[in-house]
Parts: C-alpha cells; sequence; structure tokens
C-alpha cells in the first residue's frame, strides 16, 4: 500500500500557480499542517545557479521561513519544486539532497499538457516511493 498526502486544494492551486509563472526555471517552497493535512505555501527565491535545472533555498531564507512556519503554529510537512524541462519525478540531484526524511516531496510540472502536473514522493535514504495525494 502506497503512503497518501493529504493537502488542501487550494495549496495544490497554489503551488501550481507557481511553478507556471516561470515555466523556464525551477519554482521551489515549503509546505506545512498540523502533522495530517497540509493547509499551508510558503514560496520561496530559487538561489540555484542554473535555475532552468535546479533548486536551492538559501539557507537565511529556509532559516526564516521555517520561523514562519513555526509561527503559525504549523510544522513542515513538505518541500515543492518544479521540473520545468523533465518529467515530475525525482532526479538523481533531488534524491542525494532529499535532507528531510520525514516530509513528502513534490515535485511540479509546469506544462499545459502535463499528465499529472503534481506528483509527491518519500525519499529516505536513497530510496524513493510514490505517495498518493489525497485532496481535502
Amino acid at each position: 500500500m502506497r503512503h497518501a498526502i493529504r493537502v488542501n486544494n487550494e495549496i495544490l492551486l497554489e503551488i501550481l500557480k507557481h511553478a507556471q509563472k516561470q515555466p523556464c526555471e525551477e519554482c521551489c517552497g515549503l509546505l506545512a499542517g498540523d502533522g495530517r493535512v497540509i493547509t499551508r505555501a510558503f514560496a520561496a527565491r530559487n538561489a540555484a545557479e542554473e535555475k532552468a535545472k535546479n533548486y536551492e533555498i538559501a539557507p537565511k531564507e529556509l532559516f526564516r521561513v521555517m520561523r514562519k512556519i513555526r509561527g503559525a503554529g504549523t510544522q513542515l510537512m513538505g518541500i515543492y519544486h518544479s521540473h520545468p524541462n523533465g518529467k515530475n519525478e525525482p532526479s538523481a540531484r533531488d534524491i542525494e539532497r532529499a535532507y528531510y526524511p520525514d516530509v513528502v516531496y513534490f515535485i511540479l510540472s509546469p506544462r499545459a499538457n502535463a499528465q499529472q502536473p503534481i506528483r509527491a514522493f518519500r525519499i529516505r535514504e536513497g530510496v524513493v516511493s510514490e505517495s498518493d495525494i489525497q485532496v481535502v
């Protein structure tokens, strides 16, 4: 049985819109909620050198957003980014840099014809397993 992650529908629309805003660059951000349902999205600036191929949240911004998450009484439940030029599944780099094993990694496709524009994955110790997204 696959793991399922529950997400507020407005959040899914918000992060997809973020990905479509600059479809040639990877977007990124953090997702938070009460531990059961993701209810908040915190967009971040992509600080990577090659934004078309990678994403990176600068440490200073990461700490600022983490403080916002805690200040809102929520907890980190997910990280999202887009893949403008490829499949929305974890790349080797995504797997290598999956530093938060307890969160779900959402990968978005900004392409209008994407069959599954939002996919979610657990990445633990280099092992990837897709999660079902339950819209609430």
